[in-house]
């Protein structure tokens, strides 16, 4: 999911299609029929498809072939009819015959081809090209050793699109409800050239609901239904009204004013509504954690975070239990590691990855084993202070939190540690983390779909979304051979998976400090949401108020 900027509710999170989000432009005694009004923790940074950051809210305005339904499970889209041969390497959709775009052209097998073409032109810039991989030359593309055009994706007739895959993907139909995969309108991109998707009105839409109201920066925006989608007669919102609410406090306030309908709470306002009647949790395959900076500009900084026993030592400072139960006090859970827990059950046994992937002395909390690895780390590096900042992006709620008590907890077990805060915009802090400006960063990833290679596929060294630049070819190998050798195989490709997470607990190349879950106060009369903990989040093709 998702590269995220910092942590939180998927704001930029969800980029394209934020957080949860609203408007507040109603009173309550005028409240207009079918009007959802929601907050947003960070403002929209595109609605361009192919540039997106995050999916999080986007299966809203734009469907692919499937759209994500209750459970994770997938449901219809924009194709009536798909076929798969036997060998699971072709894959035939057909698309629906009253298939619309929002300004009423027909959407046609090519619209998919073109998008997948112009997201893996390199001028696009594209955050999520490894998400081709496996599709027929879509890791010679990624690699910049095959055109885009060449992608295995070709529009038989008008309604018809077959996808060739270079062998099969355990995970492909579900991939296929992602939201990158969905069709671009030609004829719109060009029509605006560099104009297109700068504002809502330059853009066309494949989804229930379009966008109205966003200029490129404002903090207000809606979603505003659809009544060219082809399934438009079960959408019964009229409209969802938008606004960047940062501070926990003014969206309670709005909240209980009735000028929003849901109010993201912080943890210290957890703790007094917990027991409210509106109060809902809604769990995430989120796993905060910390990135080292391999590529520090800085030299004596990259030495000091290239050391095994330095960031071992910073992992086995960190009370999870403290911080999950006490500070954050909102649900949220201790990780085994990298990769989330409830994610993905392992095909023979049924056990969740997260317990397979767990490895003695990572992400427990040792300080006395702390120290010593400290204490060999300094000494291996011939110095006795160690001063790094740590960078977060303010779109959550709990980032101030976070790295608060992580300056009290590491400076507190490991003598000689100066750890200088960062409290940044998001913007701020996704554009630094790009451009690998940080020492230590807060971030957070969200599985894009229910497998641990949504996770496991960060830390290869040639994914751009791997800031800190840690490179190991043994990671790589496990990988490669979990996405290739081992592709039709289940079982030797989840154990290819299960060592990768281990080796990444055994390095703390990444630290993992927690599995998110984030607390609501939400509307009683609001039905219909369907929530889940991966891909697009959220769901609101089927809610109503009543």
């Amino acid at each position: 999911m998702k590269k995220w900027t910092g942590i939180g509710l998927v704001a930029a999170v969800i980029a394209l299609g934020m957080g949860l989000a609203a408007c507040g432009q109603t009173s309550s005694t005028a409240k207009p029929q079918q009007v959802l009004r929601l907050p947003a923790t960070a403002a929209l940074d595109t609605i361009d498809l192919a540039k997106a950051t995050g999916y999080g809210q986007t299966g809203n305005v734009f469907e692919g072939f499937y759209r994500l339904g209750k459970n994770g499970k997938v449901a219809p889209g924009l194709a009536d009819k798909v076929s798969v041969s036997k060998d699971k390497k072709t894959w035939t959709f057909h698309v629906r015959d009253n298939a619309k775009w929002s300004n009423g052209d027909k959407i046609t097998a090519q619209d998919f081809v073109y998008s997948w073409r112009r997201t893996l032109t390199p001028s696009t810039k594209s955050s999520y090209m490894t998400m081709f991989s496996g599709i027929k030359n879509g890791d010679k593309i990624i690699a910049g050793k095959a055109k885009p055009s060449t992608i295995g994706i070709h529009a038989k007739n008008q309604q018809t699109v077959v996808v060739q895959l270079d062998k099969p993907i355990a995970y492909f139909k579900i991939l296929m409800a992602y939201p990158l995969f969905a069709p671009q309108n030609q004829k719109v991109v060009d029509k605006y050239g560099k104009k297109y998707a700068t504002k809502s009105e330059y853009m066309v839409y494949s989804g229930p609901f379009k966008i109205q109201g966003w200029n490129g920066t404002g903090n207000t925006w809606s979603f505003v239904k659809n009544n060219q989608y082809w399934d438009h007669k079960v959408v019964k919102l009229h409209k969802i009204n938008y606004q960047v609410v940062t501070n926990p406090q003014t969206g309670l306030s709005l909240y209980q004013n009735k000028k929003l309908d849901f109010a993201q709470l912080s943890n210290e306002q957890v703790k007094n509504y917990k027991n409210d009647k509106e109060f809902q949790q809604y769990p995430y395959s989120i796993v905060i954690h910390l990135k080292y900076n391999f590529q520090d500009a800085d030299k004596a900084k990259r030495r000091i975070m290239s050391n095994q026993n330095i960031r071992q030592a910073i992992a086995l400072s960190i009370n999870r239990s403290q911080l999950t139960k006490k500070v954050l006090g909102d649900g949220s859970v201790t990780p085994t590691g990298f990769v989330a827990s409830g994610l993905a059950n392992d095909p023979k046994t049924g056990e969740d990855f997260a317990k397979q992937q767990a490895v003695k002395n990572t992400t427990t909390y040792n300080p006395k084993l702390a120290k010593q690895k400290w204490a060999a780390g300094l000494k291996q590096l011939g110095v006795k202070e160690v001063n790094l900042s740590i960078m977060a992006g303010n779109d959550d709620v709990a980032a101030s939190t976070v790295t608060q008590y992580l300056k009290g907890a590491l400076e507190k077990n490991l003598k000689g540690f100066n750890l200088k805060i960062q409290n940044v915009p998001a913007s701020v802090a996704q554009s630094r983390s790009t451009s690998g400006d940080f020492d230590l960063y807060l971030s957070h990833w969200g599985a894009d779909f229910n497998d641990p290679i949504s996770f496991l596929q960060i830390p290869v060294s040639s994914n751009s979304l791997n800031y800190g630049k840690w490179s190991n070819k043994r990671y790589d190998a496990l990988i490669d051979k979990a996405q290739n050798q081992d592709a039709g195989n289940d079982e030797a490709r989840w154990q290819d998976m299960v060592q990768a997470a281990k080796l990444l607990n055994k390095t703390q190349s990444f630290t993992p400090l927690y599995q998110a879950n984030y607390a609501y106060l939400t509307r009683s009369d609001v039905h219909g949401i369907i929530h889940n903990t991966a891909g697009t989040q959220w769901s609101y093709k089927y809610a109503y108020l009543k």
